[in-house]
């Protein structure tokens, strides 16, 4: 068998395998590699993963999908690194997470793969239920790295697992409006704190007002997640946005000899409005 790209045989999963111990055993680099030095570049590669996917559904390129396939072979490559570093210690090797993998999915679709002697479900089970049973806290299981936006949807999910949830987007929508209220309130009753050389002074008015704008934050990540909408991918694009247009600022205001370093509020608000407005 051939492969429609190269004209070669087709690379195979054990390939990869056989390559990752072929380099463990002769690059000194690859050698002395463990678990924990391979965490920052785990990391690294799951960004790189994440910021192509991007540029491959805005762009919608052969470059873009190319990068996309090439940083996927790079999160792999992680996988491949600690699964033979777990295999020449003993632990585990590439095998037994497939193994552990394809029992997982199993398990957690039994409307498709019923257990021996067991007809299967008429529905579809909840992931979130299934996975509540065998959990002993809301948070247990979730890395304590998670990014924020990442960590309360996923808490909210498993919450609603287990049929803590409203039924429409009207609940949440009205929660974020109390919460924003709340937020007034603490606004009005104690301004935020003078900042001191451009660092934020903390105190009990302080500590208070990041209470309340953090269960504000907190609710409209549920109004999100009710709505179909992950926050965290709502705000990379509102980020994206907002720098696209900021940036659109900038080279309006180099054309017109506006300095924004002190140009002023006004000026600048003027500015965004144009840019807004060509859009």
């Amino acid at each position: 068998m051939q492969d429609d790209h190269t004209g070669q045989a087709p690379v195979t999963l054990e390939d990869t395998l056989a390559l990752m111990r072929d380099l463990r055993a002769r690059c000194d680099w690859d050698r002395a590699q463990t678990h924990e030095s391979l965490r920052p570049y785990l990391i690294e590669e799951a960004y790189e993963v994440d910021e192509a996917i991007q540029h491959a559904v805005r762009d919608g390129t052969p470059k873009a999908d190319a990068t996309l396939r090439d940083e996927l072979g790079d999160l792999l490559l992680q996988v491949l690194f600690h699964s033979v570093v777990a295999e020449e210690r003993g632990a585990f090797g590439l095998h037994d997470v497939a193994h552990a993998l394809v029992t997982k999915m199993r398990a957690r679709h039994p409307h498709l793969y019923p257990p021996p002697g067991e007809a299967a479900p008429t529905e579809r089970p909840g992931w979130e239920a299934l996975k509540a049973k065998k959990r002993r806290a809301i948070d247990e299981g979730l890395p304590e790295a998670l990014p924020a936006l990442h960590r309360a949807h996923r808490l909210q999910d498993r919450a609603a697992g287990v049929g803590f949830d409203w039924p429409d987007v009207q609940g949440p929508l009205e929660k974020v409006e109390e919460e924003l209220r709340e937020v007034r309130h603490e606004l009005a009753h104690a301004p935020p704190p003078e900042l001191a050389h451009g660092l934020l002074v903390s105190d009990h008015r302080h500590a208070a007002l990041e209470a309340e704008l953090g269960d504000l934050l907190f609710s409209v990540v549920n109004l999100c997640r009710k709505a179909g909408v992950h926050a965290s991918l709502a705000l990379d694009k509102a980020n994206a946005k907002f720098a696209a247009r900021f940036g659109a600022i900038e080279r309006l205001a180099a054309e017109r000899g506006i300095d924004v370093n002190s140009a002023g509020l006004e000026t600048l608000d003027r500015l965004w409005d144009e840019v807004k407005g060509k859009k």
